[in-house]
């Protein structure tokens, strides 16, 4: 629940903000009591995780993601027989990632399931396994979601952040910093699963960035290994403010951390994944034409 206190607001300009939180609370409220019954049903075909979503809480995010290993005909029969979901437009992105959007009657967030597979190209298996045997149910208002472990959560967001959007948030920095700073982190497991999966100098770098802002701003950063600051590619020194973000630089950084993580998934045997991540230059290069020439690229992305 949000707990944010307007008593000590006074004068016309911060009228809007008591209204405003309690906007969002409903908003939030009947989100979780959609989702709730969601996840219960989508259970009797498979484990579900509720993913992204409820990572800044007390807010939460613009839409619902979920991540289960049920087969995909189930999750489409469940949502359309129990809650009359309409199946949104697929795009190319969303059959690389394995992934599907659907519109629920009289709830305004689309829910995005992830199914058996995570990465902008549906690269990652291995990942989703780990994010399912180790999540545990937490409160959150009046209802308990399945969520990933604090570990899970940072790799799920270096995917996210550091692999699809390169950009960063100032939530997702001061969750991190805050989740960092718990002393339960284990980085021996982080290192482990992400130098399998080709994400390792990706999340060093993501981590390090994390810390130097938090020492920019306050004085000191958040304690970190020296194993994992060895293998981060830079800190926030590279990373700029544009658009409303702090963007990570595609070329030459990002290019290595894929070029990185399609070498390990080759190396690995993952050889479905390796073809799949391998397409991602011709999407990507397809969705700046799309771009170039409509002004959009949701087709292709």
């Amino acid at each position: 629940m949000l707990e944010l206190s307007t008593e000590n607001w006074v004068g016309e300009e911060y009228e809007w903000i008591g209204p405003a939180i309690e906007t969002e609370q409903a908003r939030i409220d009947r989100a979780l009591s959609f989702l709730a019954p969601i996840c219960e049903a989508l259970e009797q075909a498979g484990p579900v995780v509720v993913i992204k979503s409820l990572d800044h809480w007390p807010d939460l995010g613009s839409d619902l993601d979920l991540y289960t290993k049920a087969p995909a005909r189930d999750v489409v029969a469940i949502l359309r027989d129990s809650f009359l979901a309409k199946v949104a437009k697929r795009s190319w992105g969303d059959r690389m990632a394995n992934k599907w959007n659907f519109e629920v009657p009289c709830l305004p967030e689309p829910i995005e399931v992830h199914v058996r597979r995570l990465g902008q190209m549906g690269e990652q298996s291995l990942i989703g396994d780990s994010v399912v045997a180790r999540s545990a149910p937490l409160p959150f208002g009046a209802y308990r979601f399945r969520v990933p472990s604090p570990e899970d959560r940072m790799i799920l967001s270096t995917l996210q952040l550091m692999f699809r959007h390169f950009y960063i948030r100032l939530c997702d920095i001061a969750d991190l910093a805050q989740s960092l700073e718990s002393g339960t982190i284990d980085f021996d497991y982080l290192h482990s699963l992400t130098k399998m999966t080709g994400l390792w100098h990706g999340l060093a770098t993501y981590l390090k960035i994390v810390s130097d802002y938090a020492r920019t701003y306050r004085g000191k950063g958040v304690p970190l290994p020296a194993f994992l600051l060895a293998a981060a590619h830079f800190g926030n020194e590279k990373v700029r403010f544009g658009r409303k973000f702090l963007r990570i630089p595609i070329v030459p950084h990002s290019a290595r951390f894929y070029a990185a993580e399609l070498k390990e998934l080759f190396w690995s045997g993952e050889i479905r994944s390796t073809l799949r991540l391998g397409l991602f230059p011709l999407l990507a290069t397809a969705a700046a034409i799309e771009y170039r020439i409509t002004g959009s690229d949701k087709g292709i992305w």
